[in-house]
């Protein structure tokens, strides 16, 4: 199989205050280790927003208060945002808010939150695994991300490079 042209995956997954959510992406269509299919990603865009209101920025609860988004895409499931440095972790990012007085708030966008990689990342795996979390937000948040990815056959630097870099 030669690689496809691009096509877009989606999720999101829903967030309450203090807990961890997760939501399972199956790549079974795309990904077949006997057929030596594998899937590439080639870049990721997140998009937090308010639970209730698709328009809405996520906010934090009045003048001197501080909240968080925190998201991940993984290769095993998990209970927790878990580090960079952890092999199953594709992506990840987070998104803070602050309010110093009523009405002017502060944002700051924080962690890995890659957009993009100069050759992609390599999936092996046939679901990937989107959670969440977050802490002090006036509502629960909805994170969302787009994946650009492609599907090629596993060559043998790819097969080199999947076991290198993952999984």
């Amino acid at each position: 199989m030669a690689k496809s042209d691009s096509f877009f995956i989606r999720a999101s997954v829903d967030t309450s205050n203090g807990n961890f959510s997760q939501t399972d992406i199956d790549l079974g269509a795309y990904v077949d280790a006997l057929g030596k299919s594998v899937l590439r990603i080639h870049n990721v865009q997140v998009q937090y927003r308010s639970g209730s209101d698709a328009s809405a920025p996520i906010k934090s609860n009045g003048a001197g208060t501080s909240a968080e988004a925190c998201w991940q895409l993984t290769t095993q499931s998990s209970n927790a945002i878990r580090y960079a440095d952890d092999r199953s972790v594709i992506s990840s990012g987070m998104c803070e808010a602050a309010e110093q007085t009523t009405g002017q708030a502060t944002f700051e966008a924080s962690d890995i939150n890659l957009q993009d990689w100069t050759n992609g990342y390599l999936i092996g795996v046939e679901s990937i695994h989107l959670g969440g979390s977050q802490n002090g937000l006036t509502s629960d948040a909805k994170i969302s991300i787009v994946m650009e990815c492609t599907v090629e056959t596993l060559s043998q630097a790819a097969a080199m490079a999947l076991s290198l870099s993952q999984q």
